[in-house]
């Protein structure tokens, strides 16, 4: 059976994920940051486990909880919306700090920390959950700071593509859509279930060939 961890999953696409992941018939790890909390999703059956990913003891504890665990596919769902000023001269660059760290450094803590889990898998598939805002072509201005986070996250996907496929690992962006949580808001074009539901079938269709690319949930490419 399919081994898949999903951070942030305690609610929106990381937890519609779970639960469609569980439907398939996968293996899931949730990761929350308070799991006594995360109800919703302790009720899919999921394998819940506490996780920080600006956190190094927390890292420290999940890689040394999940140690000699298979992980087949890594979906670094964890993320921020950040500050979203009027105008640059509002930004304030401490929370722009805060937004990497969560952003671009968190998925890259946890890819690291999991690395073993990951060698030990069959699919060796390295999914981070980025945005469209962090295309450059496509920058129409404004959120300074996640746009910013979601491009470095998907240039530092870029080199890790370029060492780990030496290795048979598949490493990819995905752009969820516009979707209806708390972070996009309920005016955001498509539900969460259209969303992930798009979004694993593409994962299910990943070969080596895609290794670092960039696609959004109906498996269209982005620009960079």
């Amino acid at each position: 059976m399919m081994t898949v961890l999903v951070t942030g999953a305690n609610r929106g696409i990381g937890l519609e994920m779970v639960k469609q992941m569980k439907a398939r018939g996968l293996d899931v790890i949730g990761t929350a940051r308070k799991p006594a909390e995360a109800d919703e999703l302790r009720a899919t059956g999921a394998r819940v486990e506490q996780l920080d990913v600006t956190d190094a003891d927390s890292l420290a504890a999940l890689a040394e909880t999940l140690k000699g665990v298979k992980i087949d596919m890594l979906v670094n769902n964890a993320g921020v919306g950040g500050q979203a000023p009027e105008s640059f001269r509002d930004t304030d660059f401490a929370a722009i700090d805060w937004t990497f760290e969560v952003n671009t450094l968190g998925p890259m803590r946890v890819t690291q920390a999991l690395i073993d889990n990951l060698d030990a898998g069959q699919q060796k598939t390295v999914v981070h959950i980025s945005s469209v805002m962090g295309s450059i072509e496509k920058n129409r201005g404004g959120y300074y700071g996640y746009r910013a986070s979601k491009a470095a996250l998907n240039m530092m996907n870029k080199s890790l593509a370029q060492e780990l496929g030496k290795e048979g690992y598949t490493c990819v962006v995905m752009h969820p859509g516009w979707v209806q949580t708390r972070m996009g808001g309920p005016d955001a074009a498509i539900t969460a279930e259209v969303s992930v539901k798009g979004m694993l079938d593409v994962f299910a269709g990943l070969s080596p060939d895609d290794n670092g690319r960039f696609y959004d949930y109906q498996g269209e490419s982005i620009p960079w």
